[in-house]
């Protein structure tokens, strides 16, 4: 038998995030480009400085609505027939409102860009907002709102703000809106909010693709160049408070064979310095199934399927007074839920006390700078990605410059990063699950003061 040679591995190539080229066009619209070679998909990203703050009082969610609606027909077509275009091209067109803005995400072969790019400039530009398109999506919307309490995931999330929260800041309130709010919303506040906050001068457009034998400058001229609007003054931005006093609320649901769990606080925004420690310390503690939250409440005592450790920006200014979510998610059966707790109390404690290993560090590193290659193979990660720093006001190259940051981040300045990202008396805890069968358990830890809600 003839045996063809073993291949050999070749060396690696050196990579690095991709650096965007800037520029303007006349009408003011911010733009980032960026060729990838081979990507055939191009994705575009625009941002809509419309933040929820921007919301009126009692109307929360109409940001949502307004999103959602960009794409249900316009001055030249109707909604059946704005859908039937993008089908044309392959594309697929998304919008979401989030507390620092708007986000509407184009992802279509390079080929039919001209075309998709025209039909996007047409959403912003002169977006029907027809009283029968705005009125079945605030239906849709007051449908999925019950559906949302019913989740576990999504009501433990609704109460941690809640709590952590005042009452006056939006980030207190869930971000698509209430029954209330949303009931309230039509056709004229969804304009009115358009008009108040959609304009090329107060946004960025961010394109990523192979651009090989595309006149971009001709294209963006004939499609979001026609985008036209005045200036506008730049919105206030309310200072972040927060209460973190370490407590426990349990969300009531009785019956229930599994208690959710949501421990959290509020942290510094990316423009911290202690930023790239407090990655790699988090995930170190819960990033993953070799995190040590894992170990234990996973392969040791079998408590729950996974639990997991992140940091989740809420807003990131350029003078570094924004803020993120520290927090612990992941859910437990029913008995073990005091049990669990405790164990989870005393894996944050000799955190503390006896740091992370450099072997936790090394894997860590390993995994989060490793990976990043394969994590940006596509145009839509890129772009979302260089997205995100235009939302969080950070310079270009803060994603290259974060995984420098990581690789040279040591051991003990990861533990103290997350030691102070997770002190175990400053953490508020949410749990939905049966309050009968679980305050008791959860009392006795002393972990914080124990209250019940019900609805």
């Amino acid at each position: 038998m003839t045996f063809h040679p073993r291949p050999e591995a070749g060396e690696a190539k050196p990579w690095a995030f991709p650096a965007p080229e800037r520029g303007v066009l006349p009408n003011g619209l911010t733009l980032l480009r960026c060729h990838r070679p081979g990507q055939q998909v191009v994705a575009v990203e625009i941002n809509l400085a419309a933040p929820l703050d921007a919301e009126p009082e009692g109307l929360d969610g109409v940001a949502t609505i307004m999103a959602r609606a960009l794409s249900e027909g316009t001055d030249k077509h109707s909604a059946e027939e704005f859908a039937a275009e993008l089908e044309r091209c392959g594309a697929t067109l998304d919008a979401h409102a989030d507390h620092p803005g708007l986000r509407v995400s184009l992802e279509v072969p390079a080929s039919r860009l001209h075309k998709a790019l025209g039909l996007l400039a047409e959403a912003l530009r002169a977006p029907a907002f027809a009283d029968s398109e705005v009125d079945r999506l605030v239906r849709n919307r007051l449908d999925e709102i019950p559906h949302e309490q019913a989740n576990p995931q999504r009501r433990a999330a609704k109460q941690l703000s809640k709590e952590l929260f005042p009452a006056a800041l939006r980030m207190s309130r869930p971000r698509q809106g209430t029954e209330e709010t949303v009931a309230r919303i039509d056709a004229t506040a969804v304009r009115a909010f358009y008009e108040a906050h959609v304009r090329p001068a107060t946004a960025t457009a961010v394109v990523v693709g192979d651009l090989t034998g595309i006149d971009l400058d001709a294209v963006l001229a004939d499609t979001l160049g026609t985008w036209t609007g005045d200036l506008a003054e730049p919105l206030p931005v309310p200072p972040v408070t927060a209460d973190d006093t370490g407590r426990v609320v349990i969300v009531d649901r009785p019956g229930a064979v599994q208690t959710q769990l949501l421990i959290g606080r509020i942290g510094p925004d990316r423009h911290d310095r202690v930023w790239a420690a407090q990655v790699l310390g988090t995930y170190c503690l819960g990033g993953t199934l070799t995190s040590r939250l894992d170990k234990v409440l996973r392969e040791e005592k079998g408590y729950t399927y996974g639990v997991r450790a992140f940091g989740q920006v809420l807003r990131s200014t350029a003078d570094g007074k924004g803020a993120s979510m520290l927090a612990i998610s992941g859910s437990v059966d029913t008995p073990n839920t005091g049990p669990a707790l405790e164990d989870l109390w005393k894996v944050l404690r000799t955190l503390a006390e006896g740091g992370l290993t450099d072997a936790e560090r090394d894997v860590a590193v390993q995994n989060l700078v490793g990976v990043a290659p394969l994590k940006f193979e596509t145009a839509a990660s890129v772009a979302g990605t260089l997205a995100d720093q235009v939302e969080q006001e950070l310079p270009d190259d803060f994603q290259a410059q974060l995984y420098a940051r990581l690789a040279e981040t040591g051991t003990v300045e990861a533990t103290s990063a997350v030691v102070s990202a997770f002190p175990a008396d400053r953490l508020v805890t949410v749990l939905v699950g049966d309050a009968s069968l679980i305050e008791e358990p959860v009392r006795a830890l002393g972990i914080g003061e124990v209250s019940v809600v019900t609805n």
